[in-house]
């Protein structure tokens, strides 16, 4: 299989999870350092032993490690709206930290999905949640890169995303061992989640995989820890299984819901030409004309007998499933091809999405041929296609 990747400015490559993996060892390293202090919950707060074997079974799910009750390191950075904030601010609370880069198309829509989603579990209860995020790109730091980011995903009120200067970056990043590297353009950092208590104490770090399906399973997690810090431990709105979810791959059958109506079934049998994306990639690019100019593509597939492409919208990662119907309406030019929902991540995980846009070419047997990581231009795209069918 032929692997295609662009390098052009793009952040959070395949490196994350070797990084990810790094950087846990510092930190736990850290945490066993400083010792426990006695009265925390237990990890995963109170789910059952089913639950806890499920979880810990599960590959793509971070159920936490202690970082014993160590004192959480001040941050005094400035938010998206250009207001100094500290952490100190927010005692009496509990927070959730996230170390985010600005400009991410990999992990961390997963990272800040799952934050959202964790308070939201939390009910009337989540108002004593704060949602705080530092950035994690230093080619990126300014105020309007964070709140681009912020924009993007729908959460302009959510959080607050932090930036400063790039020795206070640094400063924040050593203080909670996060390991930030720039190469070839490529931004490499520790996707770490903290819970800090109400007395501003490191109790838990989690690190986001890159896997779609775990998303609401890691804002479970996240939401039992927070619960078991909150008065009264309050009961989480909804809970489903720890368990691992599988992917569905291009061996497999699967009809996904297309958008406005409709539906799109995908599977061995014929080629397809599937493109991965979410509506908040127009932040880092020109996603009108990204979607728009692979009508020029449909069209020559048509007429050529090239493998038929269908867009695939990453629902999990978006701030709603309406939100792909809304953007497509005020494309300001239909489509010629059909763009179907992944709500669920299923099909994202087996057909081993790592970024978006991401296209992928399975053959008649349901075989993946090639991959590639980023916008092609139409003639680029079926010259690709035409060489690997």
């Amino acid at each position: 299989m032929d692997i295609d990747n662009d390098h052009g400015k793009r952040t959070g490559r395949r490196l994350l999870r070797v990084v990810a993996l790094a950087g846990l060892l510092a930190l736990a390293a850290c945490g066993a350092s400083s010792g426990a202090s006695g009265g925390g919950a237990p990890m995963m707060g109170q789910a059952d032993a089913g639950q806890s074997k499920a979880a810990g079974n599960n590959p793509d799910l971070d159920t936490g490690t202690s970082l014993g009750s160590a004192a959480a390191p001040d941050i005094k950075l400035t938010n998206q709206f250009g207001q100094p904030m500290s952490m100190s601010q927010f005692r009496g609370k509990v927070v959730i930290l996230a170390f985010v880069d600005s400009e991410c198309t990999t992990i961390c829509p997963l990272t800040t999905v799952s934050m959202v989603q964790a308070r939201q579990l939390l009910g009337a209860a989540g108002q004593q949640v704060q949602l705080l995020g530092v950035d994690a790109n230093p080619d990126a730091t300014a105020v309007r890169n964070v709140m681009a980011y912020s924009q993007a995903h729908a959460m302009v009120n959510q959080w607050d995303f932090l930036t400063g200067s790039d020795a206070q970056l640094k400063a924040v990043w050593k203080a909670y061992h996060i390991y930030v590297q720039v190469e070839k353009g490529d931004i490499d950092h520790t996707p770490a989640l903290f819970v800090i208590d109400q007395r501003g104490r490191e109790r838990e770090i989690y690190l986001t995989t890159m896997a779609y399906a775990s998303v609401g399973q890691e804002a479970q997690v996240l939401a039992q820890e927070t619960a078991s810090l909150l008065p009264g431990h309050p009961t989480l709105a909804r809970e489903s299984s720890l368990a691992f979810i599988s992917g569905i791959g291009p061996t497999a059958r699967a009809t996904l819901s297309e958008v406005p109506s409709g539906s799109v079934t995908l599977g061995p049998g014929k080629p397809h030409l599937l493109m991965f994306f979410a509506t908040w990639l127009s932040e880092t690019s020109d996603l009108r004309t990204g979607l728009t100019g692979l009508n020029a593509y449909a069209k020559a597939a048509q007429q050529q007998g090239l493998p038929p492409l269908t867009a695939i919208d990453e629902a999990v990662s978006e701030p709603s499933v309406a939100t792909v119907q809304a953007y497509l309406q005020h494309l300001g030019q239909p489509l010629s091809y059909p763009v179907a929902l992944d709500t669920t991540g299923r099909l994202a995980d087996g057909y081993g999405v790592q970024d978006q846009p991401w296209f992928t070419l399975t053959n008649a047997s349901g075989k993946i041929v090639w991959t590639h990581d980023g916008w092609l231009s139409p003639s680029a795209l079926e010259a690709a296609v035409r060489a690997k069918s």
